[in-house]
């Protein structure tokens, strides 16, 4: 793609699809600020849509433009995607407890949703960017991983910096399977139809506008059950680790994967906050502990399918091919959200503030 094309691409408006959700507010945010011309298209089925998009019209006003619709419409799709130059394709369903309960839903949302928006970009005869937002359970459960325990986390047995993208990918749940599908057709469709289309394998994304449960957004449900006196359910030991990224953090790396599209289409990027963000659950109680001035209260359930008991991202070939990195620590990211979350609670939906 020339630069002169590049440029008019980016001068098109931009396409949210789950733009009401955590990530897509984070993000239209963002673009709207900087004078991008914004579409949100999204079922406000989630928990939370309501308010984000509530503030994302009282912020920005008849600047963003908004369309309720669903990834399984194909007609819808190919309407809104008339005068798009670039799709940030985030709408999905996120949960893996979700998808057990019923994985028929789950892949015609995720798989098929994403199977529909290819095609509309394929048949569209001129050049829309796409950056796909898949997920770190395309990997599997990491069983083969040999692991270690000290009293507060999991670590590797042996030397292991932490995974990149020459991991074979190993499904392990029906969220996975369709995650997992969906990654593979935007990189196929990247290669054999020539769509500018990338894929980042998201880690644990936290910050504002995170309307978290127990099933999706654990990190903003532990601080809003903490804000409410409400008990926080830790599925396993608690040991489990995770490296974190904020929410700003993950927006530079979007961003910059639209600056970089014609060079990094048909790759696919593990986006996290890698070696020097990585917590576990009983050390996330013990932050919240600090923040909140006293413990919450913590019950323990079973392990649930797939979990991960030790994942850690590594960023460097997306960092390689863009020059990005994260620049939030763990403790002012917690920071900011615990601020956010104080002052916003009341925006909780109800049934999430009940903890069911």
């Amino acid at each position: 793609m020339s630069l002169s094309l590049m440029r008019r691409q980016s001068l098109r408006p931009v396409l949210i699809t789950g733009g009401a959700g955590f990530v897509g507010t984070n993000l239209a945010h963002r673009l709207l600020r900087a004078g991008r011309q914004v579409r949100i298209y999204d079922n406000l089925s989630r928990a939370g849509g309501q308010q984000n998009l509530r503030w994302l019209r009282g912020v920005h006003g008849s600047r963003l433009q908004f369309h309720r619709g669903d990834v399984r419409n194909a007609a819808d799709i190919r309407a809104v995607l008339a005068d798009i130059g670039t799709v940030f394709h985030l709408a999905a369903q996120v949960a893996v407890t979700t998808s057990l309960a019923d994985p028929r839903e789950d892949f015609t949302i995720n798989a098929g949703g994403t199977l529909n928006l290819l095609e509309e970009i394929r048949q569209a005869n001129r050049p829309i960017g796409l950056i796909f937002t898949s997920t770190n359970k395309v990997y599997g459960a990491l069983d083969d991983i040999p692991l270690a325990a000290s009293s507060a986390r999991y670590h590797p047995a042996r030397d292991l910096c932490a995974i990149d993208e020459t991991r074979p990918l190993s499904f392990h749940s029906p969220y996975g399977c369709s995650k997992g599908t969906a990654d593979q057709y935007v990189l196929d469709y990247a290669r054999g139809y020539d769509v500018n289309a990338t894929v980042f394998r998201m880690s644990c994304i936290y910050g504002p506008h995170q309307y978290g449960t127990e099933d999706q957004g654990w990190v903003a449900h532990f601080l809003i059950q903490a804000l409410q006196d409400l008990p926080i359910t830790i599925y396993g030991d608690g040991k489990q680790v995770r490296d974190l990224l904020y929410i700003d953090d993950l927006i530079d790396a979007l961003l910059c994967a639209e600056d970089h599209l014609p060079q990094i289409a048909g790759q696919a990027f593990n986006i996290g906050g890698g070696l020097d963000n990585t917590v576990s659950l009983i050390e996330v109680i013990e932050r919240i502990t600090a923040l909140n001035g006293s413990p919450p209260v913590v019950a323990y359930g079973p392990w649930r399918v797939g979990d991960q008991r030790w994942y850690v991202s590594n960023p460097d070939k997306f960092e390689r091919a863009t020059g990005w990195r994260p620049k939030t620590t763990l403790e002012s990211g917690l920071g900011r959200l615990y601020e956010w979350l104080s002052v916003n609670r009341r925006a909780v939906p109800a049934a999430r503030m009940a903890g069911t």
